[in-house]
């Protein structure tokens, strides 16, 4: 009597591999682009930040300031809490009434769709949604 032992055979291995393969090439690129969105949050986050102490800035002194430090952050770049973008700002002339404050993304949010995120003193906020292209992967805003 022929006495078969358990396990698997080399065939059911290489199966199992390979569905595995499978739903890992279709896994990776979507967790790629759902860190992208989930880290945009932080660019989001120091802009809507900068337009608020824009606003008490320009509630005391009549003007929006290009310098950062004087809304309180130590650097002029600032860099966002997880260091995935750096933000500037843009200030039009001596006493400006208008400014542009952009946030370039870094580090691992280099390769995000939406490219830089901006908003102006009246809330404009750009990329618009309405461009496709850009809002490939979810709202930028």
């Amino acid at each position: 009597m022929i006495r078969r032992t358990r396990g698997f055979t080399l065939i059911e291995l290489m199966i199992v591999v390979a569905i595995i393969a499978i739903l890992a090439a279709i896994a990776v690129p979507w967790w790629g682009r759902y860190t992208f969105r989930a880290r945009r949050a932080d660019g989001q986050k120091i802009l809507m930040h900068i337009a608020q102490a824009q606003e008490r800035y320009y509630t005391d002194y009549n003007h929006y300031t290009a310098d950062l430090t004087q809304l309180g952050y130590k650097t002029s770049p600032a860099i966002a809490e997880n260091n995935d973008y750096s933000v500037t700002i843009a200030a039009a002339g001596t006493a400006p009434q208008a400014y542009v404050a952009t946030a370039v993304p870094i580090n691992a949010q280099v390769g995000d769709k939406c490219g830089s995120l901006t908003i102006d003193n009246t809330g404009n906020k750009q990329p618009d949604p309405t461009k496709t292209a850009e809002n490939s992967n979810g709202s930028c805003w």
